[in-house]
């Protein structure tokens, strides 16, 4: 007799909505410190193996794409290609964010007495987040570029914060072998890809403990969100409603609206399909809230049932993970004239435009990361003269709305990598649609 087994995806759901029902059974019948105490740590523990991995995947995956390369004209255009992708897609998205905005106007129904409580309830998280932000502002804008260069690679192997100097040594190392004869490189070549195996089955290990991790994050998460007064705490998002609406409908325009206009324009696979095959990685990101912790699983589902080739999904999704954060920017945006509107402030046309820059350079320097968003929108608040105190305002739904845009980040991710395989002929259409 065949063994009934549940498809990925559904058991990602159905660890979620168990997480959810325990989490209101925690409110309401007071198991908050056991959920603190004995379910929470289990997320926590899914989050560290992903994290775990993420680092010798980038380092492997990368080493053995670039380093079976036999051309390094190929890597150049790739980079070029990818990078003006998702430029393009960033600059769309924050756009979209302020189109919805500026239509709905959600700052402007906001009560005054909210804002105040608001303000209360997170000033030390502002005051954090504001001294975070001071220290990125105080620094060069070629500081960035800098900090591409490791000083220390074995520093940067120990900090998922340090994903781009990964990245730069990983090609670096892979462009050397390509520059090498084959014979002096073969060894390490033969090395690296049954590494890159080893990797590959390792995440797949992880992944089987998904639903269970997904429990305890969404269990706990509910418990950390509702705090002592639940009543309070649902007053407080029931303010901000019309605001999460607008950010919500924008990362719904994104997924349905835009990318599948760059799938039907750039690619022959079918945006059903499309959609089909990286749903658990959206349910993956949307539990996680961090692009990083979700790239090793978004790696292999780009490969095995989008059809990627190794090579393109190894240099594209890496660099994406860091640099392309499409619902991130979108978010920065509406929450950036939503707080103009609360504090009655109007953005003429160059504020906006500011925004669009200011958004797209801050998504570029992002951590991939939960509540890193956070953090660059404290500066694209201060480019535009907006009071960085008004972040407060925001905070009590900033988790679920990071965990939306986060799964529109690696959308926008998996999108530009069918793109640059569709491109380079590194498409196996008939495994992406079938």
């Amino acid at each position: 007799m065949a063994k009934f087994k549940i498809a990925f995806h559904w058991q990602i759901l159905i660890g979620m909505t168990l997480g959810v029902v325990w989490g209101l059974l925690a409110i309401n019948f007071g198991f908050l410190q056991f959920t603190d105490f004995y379910i929470k740590p289990w997320g926590t523990i899914f989050i560290n193996l992903l994290k775990l991995i993420a680092v010798p995947l980038i380092i492997v995956s990368l080493i053995s794409g670039v380093g079976n390369l036999t051309d390094i004209g190929k890597l150049s255009r790739i980079g070029w290609k990818t990078l003006g992708f998702y430029i393009l897609t960033t600059v769309i998205a924050i756009s979209v964010g302020l189109i919805i905005v500026n239509l709905t106007n959600p700052g402007k129904v906001f009560p005054e007495d909210k804002a105040q409580e608001f303000k209360q309830k997170f000033a030390e998280n502002v005051k954090q987040k504001q001294q975070q932000a001071v220290e990125m502002k105080n620094v060069s804008p070629l500081q960035p570029i800098v900090d591409i260069v490791p000083s220390n690679i074995f520093k940067s192997f120990t900090d998922n914060t340090k994903m781009l100097q990964v990245i730069f040594f990983s090609i670096l190392f892979g462009i050397a072998m390509v520059l090498l004869p084959d014979e002096k490189v073969r060894p390490v070549k033969d090395f690296v890809n049954s590494l890159n195996d080893i990797v590959l089955k390792i995440i797949d290990i992880i992944m089987k403990s998904a639903p269970y991790g997904v429990f305890a994050l969404i269990a706990a998460l509910m418990v950390d969100v509702a705090g002592n007064n639940p009543k309070d705490t649902l007053s407080l998002f029931a303010a901000l409603g019309v605001y999460s609406l607008t950010v919500i409908l924008g990362l719904l325009t994104m997924i349905f609206v835009i990318y599948p206009l760059f799938i039907k324009i750039f690619t022959k696979i079918k945006f059903n399909k499309f959609l089909k095959a990286i749903g658990p990685v959206q349910l993956l990101a949307f539990s996680t809230s961090s692009s990083a912790a979700t790239l090793p699983f978004t790696m292999e589902t780009a490969e095995e049932k989008l059809g990627v080739s190794n090579e393109t999904a190894s240099f594209v999704l890496p660099l994406g993970a860091t640099v392309n954060m499409d619902g991130t920017s979108l978010y920065q945006a509406v929450a950036a004239v939503f707080l103009a509107q609360v504090y009655g402030m109007h953005l003429d046309l160059a504020q906006q435009l500011t925004i669009i820059v200011t958004a797209t350079l801050a998504s570029i320097g992002s951590a991939a990361v939960p509540g890193a968003g956070i953090v660059m929108l404290v500066i694209v608040l201060t480019a535009v003269g907006i009071p960085t105190e008004g972040i407060a305002l925001i905070f009590a739904v900033d988790r679920p709305l990071d965990m939306l845009r986060t799964a529109v980040n690696v959308t926008g991710d998996t999108t530009i990598a069918s793109i640059i395989a569709t491109g380079e002929d590194e498409l196996d259409v008939a495994v992406a649609n079938s």
